[in-house]
């Protein structure tokens, strides 16, 4: 799909604005979940769960990051097709409500010791609804300021939505620390960790009445202008399984080494220093910093892919973590918190730079009429086999090898199977990508 400047009249600026704060907001509640839970599994398992077997109530919890990530292809399947036939508008309002009412959820349930069995059940229903809300929000967000901006420069566009998940990320891991710093470590693991979950909702509450009063995206209003006329049944789950399921396994498979460090980033790290011995205290704080920098490479990422193209920019990352990501796992069993950080950081960096072309596949390889339901089942299939399942496969091999290097082996080779997708099977989206003579997003978002 060739990505151009639209020839229509160019939307207001104050437009353009409105636009893209209502769905950043979105983003940012989504991974300020993802990255609130993952950071504080160590405390949630000792909340939740029997605490006669730490390994096993830590596996435990991060069963629930693997419901949230299970039901997200259900999610998509049902919240997908309703983005091509009710709207791009519609969608993203219920996603934001559905993942706030599970965030909040987790900051009210009982304990283990106050109502037994029943507490963790009702963590991980709170984890599973989500899971629903998360399932199309990324996607459906970005569809919806790729479909208002009519082509102008994708791949930056699309670096700037996902730095808004490095927002949600810090803010996260910022409270948890702030909290954990400030307040007893009896008071902090006995109630103070719940505060952030409920910090979730004044943030929703903003998002909502802000997606509320923006306009549906002229491109899907064209779609169903045409439905209408041509009396058409719009079909659009049967009609992307039928003819694009070749494109989605494509995607998949260009995105499957950085959605393994994704979660890394978000969730697996704080585990993985504190199980290396560092304090976790210093564990939040090297997380807060790859938050800090995660967007700087994410918007560069897109630049550089709107003007050199996207096959370069995917070479390059991938390239990268095959060749650093073990020695950063090996810095981290070093027991140098400076190397550590380092590490981390630099792991985050290159994960940022490769988000933006990645987005453009996700979202932009189908046409409009599919594009909501295609693009959320290839993102959350893709990222519930293979992101979501990463750190079940990291705590089995570091309980196998006693190291956290054998899963930087496993990212590895999953970077070198995106590696040869880059390279042999590069989605049409990606290869018209380039649109250096497009005004500027920057210019008017600012």
């Amino acid at each position: 799909m060739a990505n151009t400047a639209s020839t229509t009249a160019p939307v207001p600026s104050a437009t353009r604005r409105r636009v893209f704060v209502s769905t950043m907001l979105g983003n940012v509640v989504e991974y300020y979940d993802f990255t609130l839970y993952g950071t504080l599994a160590a405390i949630i398992s000792t909340q939740f769960f029997p605490s006669s077997d730490s390994v096993t109530a830590l596996l435990a919890v991060y069963i629930g990051i693997v419901l949230s990530y299970a039901i997200r292809p259900i999610g998509g399947l049902i919240l997908g097709p309703l983005g091509d036939i009710k709207g791009r508008k519609f969608v993203l309002i219920l996603t934001i409500a559905l993942m706030s009412v599970g965030t909040a959820g987790i900051g009210i349930l009982p304990t283990y010791a106050a109502i037994g069995v029943a507490a963790p059940v009702l963590l991980m229903l709170s984890r599973l609804l989500q899971g629903v809300g998360a399932s199309v929000e990324y996607t459906t967000a970005a569809n919806f300021l790729f479909e208002h901006e009519k082509g102008r420069r994708p791949n930056f566009v699309a670096g700037v939505l996902n730095s808004t998940c490095s927002l949600g990320s810090f803010l996260a891991a910022g409270f948890a620390y702030v909290l954990s710093a400030t307040m007893p470590g009896e008071a902090f693991a006995d109630w103070g960790w719940r505060i952030p979950f409920l910090l979730s909702i004044p943030i929703a509450f903003i998002g909502i009445y802000m997606r509320n009063h923006v306009s549906e995206t002229p491109e899907f209003q064209n779609v169903l202008k045409e439905a209408e006329t041509e009396k058409v049944k719009q079909t659009p789950l049967r009609t992307a399984l039928r003819f694009y399921w070749a494109d989605m396994l494509k995607v998949i498979g260009l995105g499957a080494g950085q959605r393994i460090g994704s979660y890394t980033i978000q969730a697996y790290f704080v585990t993985a220093l504190i199980t290396a011995g560092f304090p976790a205290s210093q564990a939040l704080l090297a997380s807060m910093l790859t938050y800090a920098v995660g967007p700087i490479t994410s918007i560069w990422g897109g630049s550089l892919a709107d003007r050199f193209g996207a096959r370069p920019v995917l070479l390059t990352g991938y390239g990268l973590f095959v060749v650093l990501t073990v020695p950063a796992f090996f810095a981290i069993g070093e027991k140098s918190i400076f190397l550590a950080t380092v590490s981390v950081i630099g792991f985050t960096l290159i994960n940022n730079l490769l988000a933006a072309p990645l987005s453009v596949a996700y979202v932009m390889s189908f046409p409009p009429e599919v594009r909501s339901t295609a693009s959320a089942l290839n993102f959350n299939v893709g990222t519930s086999l293979i992101g979501a399942t990463a750190g079940l496969v990291a705590v089995w091999l570091f309980s196998v090898t006693g190291s956290n290097v054998s899963f930087g082996w496993y990212m590895t080779a999953a970077c070198v199977a995106s590696i040869l997708v880059t390279v042999f099977a590069l989605p049409k989206a990606l290869r018209h990508s380039r649109t250096v003579a497009n005004p500027p997003v920057a210019q008017a978002v600012s």
